[in-house]
């Protein structure tokens, strides 16, 4: 991933149309691909280009979202990933990320889930007509995942990079195509580095 394509946006750049369109910012589509580059290169042994990617996710969150936002944690998360398991450098930023995402308790009631397209009339119907289902089931999933990861940053407060959930490896799939709350708060769930405690080489 280039950085024009990370830090810059253009007409040419149809991902960030649609995100506009959504009422996305370009903060929230920068840290979204600064968090992808950063982990993409962590975890093929490119630590010189990952580190620097992690700080920049990091304040390009810090300076652009709320105090409460998630995906301020999970920057500080991989942070402490960079810094190494036990080490110091980690627990600290392993700290600031359980009181950034405990002060976040309150989003999956409120999150905005934008209608999904479907390849078929029959599911598009379905989920108009099944709204308020379709929304509880997806906000108990959407629960499950933030569980799962707080599970993961207990593991990383323990020293141990043994994971015992997948997050990065997991991104792909279940990134929503629309741009919405509960795509920016599975981001925080899941554009975290699966790799365990092996340090990474340029």
């Amino acid at each position: 991933m280039s950085a024009r394509h990370i830090l810059g946006f253009d007409a040419a750049d149809t991902e960030w149309r649609q995100a506009k369109a959504s009422g996305w910012r370009r903060a929230d589509l920068r840290w979204e691909r600064l968090s992808e580059a950063a982990i993409t290169a962590w975890q093929t042994q490119r630590r010189f280009r990952a580190v620097p990617l992690f700080h920049l996710a990091y304040w390009q969150a810090r300076l652009a979202f709320g105090s409460s936002d998630r995906r301020i944690a999970t920057s500080l998360i991989n942070l402490g990933i960079a810094a190494g398991a036990g080490t110091a450098t980690a627990k600290r930023y392993f700290s600031k990320a359980r009181h950034n995402w405990q002060s976040a308790r309150g989003d999956v009631d409120e999150m905005v889930v934008r209608p999904r397209s479907r390849s078929s009339l029959f599911h598009l119907r379905m989920e108009a007509r099944h709204r308020e289902t379709y929304l509880a089931n997806t906000r108990l999933r959407i629960s499950r995942i933030i569980i799962e990861t707080e599970e993961s940053l207990n593991a990383l407060e323990a020293g141990s990079f043994a994971l015992p959930h997948r997050h990065f490896s997991r991104w792909r799939g279940e990134r929503p195509v629309v741009f919405d709350d509960m795509r920016k708060i599975l981001g925080a769930c899941l554009l975290i580095a699966d790799m365990g405690n092996e340090a990474p080489h340029r």
